[in-house]
């Protein structure tokens, strides 16, 4: 098998992390238009993410949030995001490097984006080992399942949804 010198996965990855980025900037000046909310599932121990130790205590290894009607201060910068949201009634500010994003959910569309763990790409570049797919389309006509409320911002007089994306792909 040749060597990928080029390197198309990580390429193909930073592209699609752009998408991510665009998405993000476009919130954070001018709101989310329409339907439009996103479910974005991180790594919770990434180098670079900042949570307060009681979410991290709650979700020591990953975390989804959803960025739909309660969230504020939304800040993106070219390796991270950075917003506030509220756990059980607590108003937190947390920082998130694309680096450790796992997934990317607008289920009002059905589009999402799913990333490899970084290392299983560097592993593959050492061993020259093709590489999984960095990405694959995520799609559903599946109801969303509640996994746990208090991962989500709290909308006044509703409890909150948290949905597991891999629940959305096809088997």
């Amino acid at each position: 098998m040749a060597t990928d010198h080029i390197r198309y996965d990580v390429l193909a990855r930073d592209a699609l992390r752009g998408v991510l980025r665009r998405v993000l900037n476009d919130a954070a000046a001018h709101g989310l238009p329409g339907e439009h909310h996103f479910f974005i599932t991180f790594l919770s121990s990434a180098e670079g993410v900042k949570l307060s130790p009681r979410l991290l205590a709650q979700y020591p290894e990953e975390m989804t949030i959803i960025l739909q009607h309660q969230f504020w201060d939304l800040v993106v910068t070219e390796e991270r995001f950075e917003v506030g949201l509220s756990f059980g009634g607590i108003p937190e500010r947390l920082v998130v490097p694309f680096a450790a994003i796992k997934s990317f959910f607008d289920p009002s569309v059905q589009f999402g984006l799913q990333f490899e763990p970084p290392e299983t790409t560097a592993e593959a570049a050492a061993t020259n080992l093709p590489a999984a797919p960095v990405t694959a389309p995520l799609s559903t006509s599946a109801p969303a399942q509640t996994v746990d409320d208090a991962a989500s911002e709290e909308k006044p007089g509703e409890g909150a949804e948290v949905v597991r994306l891999d629940r959305f792909r096809k088997k």
